[in-house]
């Protein structure tokens, strides 16, 4: 079969979001109140299609949009955002997501976007693309009888309150909260109205009905809103009448330490509430340690979550601050011939620039994505033969130079 993969016209909407929901096993169809929401927020421009040439039909999907991402030191760099990517079972493996992929990361490049971002439904697909997994989660299970807690003394400790809030107070707080954190988070990416709006009820989708949360905001002292918790909880009694409900936190934001130690406790104390399902968050997340006993919260998931795929190898690695100083040569291998090249790194200066210089480590630029928000080890990369050792040293001084205090998080599914 062949197909035409282009960008959509508007009236291509409806056709193109079937195929999404198809591809993400949500709904045979579209409503009419899905296409205007789309409409409203989709670049058409960045709205890729096939179209099949016997029938017209829209047979794959693929949309970027703009984002910012937070990197090691605090900088946000632009990134081009990779989300609704679909084939339909009926036109796989013929080559239809190899060539919107190709088409939309040279445009990201030639629009000067620093890298590529995404979230992997499947971990063996964007390898291949030059994406490499750069950030993982974690989600605990807190077993709330055994936490040691008092639930009788949930009031926060520091002369702060927790204040139970609607969702428009909600919508009005969180962006800026939000926008705090991320400016210290690396691995955490802006959120835009429409994500506030579908968060909070504002905008619905047909084939995810929004269902009432709960908002908790932590304020200082002071009067500061420096926290914010979104959750919601089950209904569950045994038939002894005696309640076991979970409680599913869904957003968890917090400034400080304190503010994170009152909101879990909060969310701890909760009554009738057995079970805390902590949502997804950093794999080193303070969660577990602000318990009185660490093993009443018991890891549930862990994987890998945001991957990241450099267009501007020297800018990018500009753009982010190391723990160490020293100099690194680094050979860069690109597939698709975007960011192929050798690059001397001055981790010490933050200087990058392409060079002629004698080449320390030879690796991937899917790989170099999987070390450049300092969650994975060079060390550990070396051993795995994804990256080879041209000079002695260069390994130890690579896993020192980009690793981070804490790990990247990025609280957001796109």
């Amino acid at each position: 079969m062949s197909a035409d993969v282009r960008p959509i016209a508007e009236s291509e909407l409806p056709d193109w979001l079937r195929t999404v929901n198809t591809g993400f096993l949500t709904a045979a169809g579209v409503t009419d109140s899905d296409v205007a929401q789309r409409a409203k927020y989709n670049d058409l421009a960045r709205t890729l299609g096939a179209f099949d040439s016997e029938t017209g039909r829209c047979v794959a999907a693929f949309r970027s949009f703009a984002q910012q991402l937070t990197v090691p030191g605090g900088a946000s760099v632009p990134s081009s955002a990779v989300s609704n990517v679909g084939v339909l079972p009926t036109h796989r493996r013929q080559g239809l997501l190899s060539r919107m992929m190709a088409s939309e990361l040279a445009a990201a490049k030639a629009r000067g976007d620093v890298l590529s971002t995404l979230i992997a439904a499947e971990y063996p697909i964007y390898g291949r693309y030059g994406y490499g997994p750069a950030a993982s989660l974690a989600e605990w299970e807190i077993d709330v009888p055994r936490t040691g807690l008092d639930r009788r003394l949930a009031a926060p400790v520091d002369g702060g309150r927790i204040d139970l809030v609607d969702a428009a107070e909600a919508r009005r707080v969180g962006p800026e909260l939000h926008e705090r954190l991320r400016a210290r988070t690396h691995g955490a990416v802006n959120r835009d109205e429409r994500w506030w709006s579908l968060a909070t009820g504002l905008e619905q989708i047909s084939y995810r009905p929004y269902k009432e949360k709960f908002f908790a905001v932590y304020r200082t002292a002071a009067g500061e809103v420096a926290g914010l918790a979104a959750y919601g909880a089950d209904d569950h009694w045994t038939d002894a009448k005696l309640p076991q409900n979970t409680v599913q936190v869904h957003d968890l934001l917090a400034l400080t330490p304190q503010a994170e130690r009152a909101l879990w406790r909060f969310l701890c104390s909760i009554d009738w509430v057995t079970k805390v399902r902590t949502g997804y968050r950093a794999p080193d997340d303070l969660v577990a340690q602000l318990l009185p006993d660490p093993r009443s919260a018991r890891i549930v998931t862990a994987a890998d979550f945001l991957w990241v795929r450099l267009l501007d190898v020297a800018a990018a690695l500009r753009a982010r601050t190391y723990a160490v100083p020293g100099i690194l040569v680094l050979e860069v291998t690109d597939a698709a011939g975007l960011s192929d090249g050798r690059y001397r790194l001055d981790a010490g200066t933050g200087a990058c620039e392409r060079t002629e210089e004698p080449v320390d480590l030879s690796l991937d630029v899917s790989v170099l994505g999987s070390l450049y928000l300092g969650d994975e080890s060079a060390v550990r990369l070396a051993a795995l033969g994804r990256v080879t050792e041209l000079r002695p040293g260069a390994v130890a001084l690579a896993d020192a130079v980009f690793r981070t205090a804490r790990r990247p998080w990025c609280p957001d599914v796109f």
